[in-house]
Formats: C-alpha cells, sequence, structure tokens
C-alpha cells in the first residue's frame, strides 16, 4: 500500500502515536506478535520513536478494530489489505468529489452571475434584447433536420431517416 493511502486525515485528531506495543495489545484485543504480523503484512505502521520502538495512535487502533471485523467475516490478511486500501482510496475520492463539487458550484454561482451581466449587454437601445437565432428551451436537445447527421453517445455517426425509403 502508498504511504499517502495509509496517511489519515490531517484533521484527525489522533494520529500522533502515543501507546507502546503491549498498551496497543491490550487496548486492541490483539497480541504483539499479531500486531508485529500485520505491521509486516502492511496493514498497519506505528509511528517509531528516534531508538525506533513502535508507536500506536488511536487512529492505529481504530484501524486494528476494522481488521478484527475483517477476520472474524472470514477475509484474509492480503485480502484485508486489499479491502482497507480500497476504503482508504475511496474515502479520498469521496473527499476529492466533494471538492470538485463545491468547485463546480462556485463556478455555477460566477457564471450565472457573468450571464446576468452578458444578458444586459445585449440589450439593444431601446432596452429590448437583441435578436439572437431561437436555440430552443435550455436543458432540451434539438433533433438535426432531416438528413443531417447525428452522432450516438458511444457509437458511430448515423443518417437520420428522411421519410423515404430506399
Amino acid at each position: 500500500m502508498s504511504e499517502k493511502s495509509e496517511q489519515p486525515e490531517a484533521e484527525s485528531p489522533s494520529v500522533r502515536g502515543v501507546y507502546g506495543i503491549s498498551v496497543a495489545a491490550e487496548l486492541s484485543g490483539f497480541g504483539v506478535a499479531a500486531l508485529r504480523l500485520y505491521e509486516e503484512y502492511g496493514l498497519i505502521t506505528p509511528g517509531r520513536t528516534g531508538g525506533g520502538t513502535r508507536r500506536y495512535s488511536d487512529y492505529d487502533l481504530a484501524r486494528l478494530k476494522r481488521i478484527a471485523e475483517l477476520i472474524e467475516a472470514g477475509v484474509n490478511l492480503v485480502g484485508i489489505g486489499r479491502v482497507l486500501d480500497l476504503e482508504t482510496r475511496t474515502g479520498d475520492l469521496e473527499r476529492d468529489n466533494r471538492r470538485l463539487e463545491a468547485d463546480n458550484a462556485q463556478l455555477r454561482a460566477e457564471n450565472t452571475a457573468s450571464g446576468a451581466e452578458d444578458d444586459t449587454a445585449n440589450t439593444g437601445p431601446t432596452g429590448e434584447a437583441a435578436s439572437q437565432p431561437e436555440t430552443g428551451r435550455p436543458g432540451r436537445r434539438r433533433r438535426p433536420a432531416a438528413g443531417q447527421r447525428t452522432r450516438l453517445r458511444d457509437g458511430p455517426s448515423r443518417q437520420r431517416a428522411t421519410g423515404d425509403h430506399h
């Protein structure tokens, strides 16, 4: 698993490793050997002191709880690693999606505001809208005229039927 995917969200208050391995083992219900094995498999990555002593955080303990749930469900350690990685990636994608949705909403609001300014710029000297070609109602697709080519969403262009059969 990548380093980035193993790191919790920066705003999480419990990412600092404060528990030694024996305390983490007691709090998690796993033995010390199991914690070392899970680290070997990359399921957890406790912090280390300058002397190399493992330090487990509340984030690590929550991850161990999730590992216990997956073990109880019958998932092996390799599968657990994959599940945890996918859950982390899904969380990252959901955060990115929320950010993009907020960015889109802001851009739409800015576009609507600038569109209102454009509408006032398109009026003639009498205050009436300058003549523009009719485009139909917004959000509705216009059908091509007979004989025009249409583009299918995921396929090749097709000829629109003109009513006369060859």
